[in-house]
């Protein structure tokens, strides 16, 4: 297991936590060993040098899941340059506001990709370079940067308004990975499957993680969950990283004696439900199952100890290592147990703020509170949390989507696990829309198991059981599919603006 060593070092110094010996890598062209994977990222790292761009220049990969993509962002850091990961999902207006947001030197990608873009995508003084060109040179040697340095810049999904670029140091990613690689557990003999996007920081973090563990990465561009299982089945794949949506898609699915190679779980991008929970522990038998919550300005803020899920599936947990986690009033002090109040994250794992933004970064980032033990800068997530007696953290909802309806304050978290409760739901979210009468009506947009006219007459009979009044849902609109934004996540801002439109 990894020690829990506070002291960050230069993110690319990554490589050098794994055995030489052991496989870093693996994929369908073969295996990368931990010195392969050393020699890679320092022969791209020289190229990136021997592109003369000046120290702290941003450089942007939009790939998939490649080899390539997968050095970058190491090579990048070990040459002094700031590297800005594009999800492959987005298309060329998102891709072209990053680029000019990010004052990028360079964007490296595929022909079929670059061919996309059209002109005025991409600013003057940004060089379009295709994945196979960087020729192999000599490695550079680890750098020897300040772990303070910027080293990444990511850029939130943008579901509201244009993307936001998240300023990470190496000091971040380094003690992110420490972290979670240590309460994971991970050691060499683990292969993860790489299946999110590297420019969401949770599946960045899935590189950094394993790497730091020693552990093997499979990275894997998936369309179906049909490709998932045959992926864990080839490369007896120990752990699994998803959002729920994944997580609905794997349960739906025939699994036979694979799942049985499944050892470790990991959530994060949405709370779980208990119908979740309960079918990935009897899909999993074997596996250690890790709620997570996270945000991207902070990388990860709590995880719950698999062995307190069956107590308490719909808990956050508590505070992962190098991070302090505080549930504070409005008036800056700290909730007592059972009272709700805004989650803070204070240490070494909050960002640097917003790139070019000191607007947004002054309306989240802020001094820490006067009890805070880290002091200094703190992230105010605008997430309302309870903390218990047990010291578990538990998700009330965010200020801006709690529903207001004839003077109640409704979580519409809570609305969606009781719809959720009795299976005649896949999906589901909650929201509250202008009503005349009540300030604000309930109205849930949900995927039907089954007929949808059926599973609503199931729903309203069993809600009016288990719902006061006030909560009940006052309409349901049935879909297909709930949108997704580019990390895979639900995009419940895009579902609000079409029922308020």
């Amino acid at each position: 297991m990894v020690e829990l060593d506070p002291n960050p070092r230069p993110i690319d110094a990554l490589t050098a936590l794994g055995a030489p010996g052991d496989i870093a890598l693996e994929d369908r062209a073969g295996a990368w060993r931990y010195a392969d994977l050393e020699t890679a990222v320092g022969a791209l790292a020289h190229w990136l040098a021997a592109q003369d761009f000046s120290r702290g220049a941003r450089v942007a990969s939009w790939l998939p899941k490649t080899r390539t993509a997968c050095l970058m962002p190491l090579a990048a850091a070990r040459v002094g340059l700031v590297h800005v990961p594009v999800n492959p999902v987005l298309k060329r207006a998102q891709i072209a506001h990053i680029l000019s947001d990010s004052g990028a030197s360079l964007l490296l990608t595929q022909a079929a990709r670059a061919g996309t873009l059209e002109a005025g995508d991409v600013p003057a003084g940004c060089r379009v370079v295709l994945e196979d060109e960087p020729t192999q040179l000599d490695a550079l040697p680890p750098s020897a940067a300040d772990p303070g340095e910027l080293a990444a810049i990511l850029y939130t999904s943008g579901s509201t308004g244009r993307p936001k670029g998240v300023m990470l140091s190496h000091a971040n990613m380094w003690l992110g990975a420490i972290s979670v690689a240590h309460y994971l557990k991970i050691t060499p003999a683990d292969r993860v499957l790489g299946v999110l996007p590297l420019s969401f920081d949770y599946g960045q973090n899935q590189l950094f993680s394993t790497w730091a563990g020693g552990g093997r990465v499979i990275p894997l561009d998936y369309l179906t969950a049909k490709d998932v299982i045959k992926a864990v089945d080839r490369h007896d794949v120990t752990t699994i990283a998803g959002v729920p949506p994944l997580w609905v898609q794997l349960l739906d699915s025939e699994w036979g004696d694979v799942a049985g190679k499944v050892k470790r779980l990991t959530n994060s991008g949405g709370a779980l439900t208990m119908p979740m929970v309960r079918g990935l522990r009897t899909m999993f038998p074997n596996a250690d199952l890790y709620p997570m919550y996270g945000l991207t300005e902070a990388f990860r803020s709590t995880y719950l100890d698999p062995a307190e899920v069956d107590a308490n599936p719909e808990s956050m947990g508590r505070a992962i290592p190098f991070a302090e986690i505080m549930v504070v009033r409005p008036d800056g002090s700290r909730a007592d147990p059972g009272e709700a109040g805004e989650l803070v994250h204070a240490g070494p794992l909050v960002a640097q703020g917003y790139w070019q933004d000191p607007e947004r970064t002054a309306q989240r980032f802020k001094q820490a509170p006067d009890f805070s033990c880290y002091g200094g800068m703190a992230v105010f997530s605008g997430d309302n949390v309870v903390e218990g007696t047990d010291g578990l953290l538990r998700f009330v909802g965010r200020d801006d989507e709690m529903i207001k309806s004839a003077g109640n304050r409704i979580s519409p978290t809570e609305v969606e696990e009781a719809v959720m409760a009795g299976g005649e739901a896949r999906e589901a979210a909650a929201f509250g829309v202008r009503d005349a009468r009540l300030g604000q009506a309930v109205v849930v947009v949900a995927v039907a198991r089954g007929d949808a006219s059926e599973a609503e007459a199931k729903l309203r009979t069993r809600l009016r059981r288990d719902l006061p009044s006030f909560m009940q849902p006052t309409r349901y609109e049935w879909r297909d599919e709930l949108p997704r934004n580019a990390n895979g996540k639900f995009d419940r801002s895009a579902l609000k603006a079409e029922l308020t439109a």
